[in-house]
C-alpha cells in the first residue's frame, strides 16, 4: 500500500505542476514541452545573489608611506641563563615626493620588529630639495662608515643606481639620477645610510638677479648658470 500511495501522490504532484506550468509561446500546461513537466520545487527556486558578496568590505586606503624591508637578522644576548634570541631589521620609508628614511628596529618577534623599524624610518625622515623634474641640481657624495656612495643628475636616464642605494632613491620619488657605491663594503644599512647622508646634502639652488642694459632684472638659477658655463667651455676647447 505504501508504494501505491506514493505513486498516487507523486501523480497528483506533477499533474498540478503541469496545470501551473507558464504558457510559452501560446502552448498549455499540458502541450507545454517536457522541460516544464518537473515538480514544482524544481522551476520555482530562483537564483539569489549572496547577500555576504554585495556587501564587501571596503577598500583599503593607501598608506602614505611606502616602505621596503632591507635586511633581517637573528641576534642573540647571551645572559645568566643562557642566551636570548632577537630580530634586528632594517627598513627604507618614502613617499615618493621628497621624503625618505631608514630606520632600525630590534625585537622578540618580526613584526614587531619591522614596527619599531617603520616608526624609527618616520621619526629620522629627511626631505630632499629636488628640482621641477623631480632630479637633483648638482653632484653630491657622502661617506657613512665604510660606505661611500656618489649621485650625479642624469637627465633623460632615469634612476640608474646599484645595491640598496636604488630602493632609497625610488622611495625618495628622485628620478633621472646615476649613482655609484665607490666602497667594497656590502652593508646593506651603511650604504642606505650613506645615501641618505648624500642626499641630505643637496641644497636648493639659489636665485641670481642679473640686470639687462634696457634696465630690466631676470632672476636665474645658480645651478643654470653654471650648467651653461660648463657647456660653453666645452664648446670651445671642441675643434672646428
Amino acid at each position: 500500500m505504501d508504494k501505491e500511495e506514493n505513486k498516487i501522490i507523486g501523480e497528483t504532484v506533477v499533474s498540478e505542476a503541469v496545470q501551473a506550468a507558464p504558457v510559452k509561446d501560446g502552448l498549455s500546461g499540458a502541450q507545454a514541452p517536457k522541460e516544464f513537466k518537473k515538480a514544482p520545487f524544481a522551476f520555482s527556486r530562483e537564483r539569489t545573489k549572496n547577500s555576504r558578496k554585495s556587501s564587501g568590505r571596503e577598500p583599503r586606503a593607501k598608506p602614505e608611506f611606502d616602505q621596503k624591508l632591507i635586511n633581517i637578522r637573528r641576534v642573540a644576548r647571551v645572559v645568566s641563563g643562557g642566551r636570548r634570541f632577537s630580530f634586528s631589521v632594517a627598513v627604507i620609508t618614502g613617499n615618493r615626493k621628497g621624503m625618505v628614511g631608514v630606520g632600525l628596529g630590534k625585537a622578540g618577534d618580526t613584526a614587531l620588529a619591522i614596527d619599531k623599524a617603520v616608526r624609527n624610518a618616520k621619526k629620522n625622515m629627511i626631505n630632499v630639495a629636488l628640482t621641477k623634474t623631480m632630479s637633483i641640481p648638482h653632484e653630491v657624495s657622502a661617506k657613512y662608515s665604510s660606505a661611500r656612495i656618489i649621485i650625479r643628475p642624469a637627465p633623460g636616464r632615469g634612476a640608474t643606481a646599484g645595491s640598496v642605494a636604488r630602493f632609497v632613491i625610488d622611495l625618495a620619488g628622485v628620478k633621472d639620477v646615476s649613482a655609484k657605491v665607490l666602497s667594497v663594503s656590502k652593508n646593506h644599512l651603511n650604504i642606505a645610510r650613506a645615501t641618505i647622508v648624500a642626499l641630505s646634502k643637496i641644497s636648493k639652488p639659489k636665485p641670481v638677479k642679473n640686470v639687462l642694459p634696457n634696465g630690466e632684472i631676470t632672476t636665474k638659477n645658480e645651478t643654470e648658470i653654471n650648467l651653461k658655463g660648463k657647456e660653453n667651455k666645452s664648446l670651445t676647447g671642441v675643434k672646428q
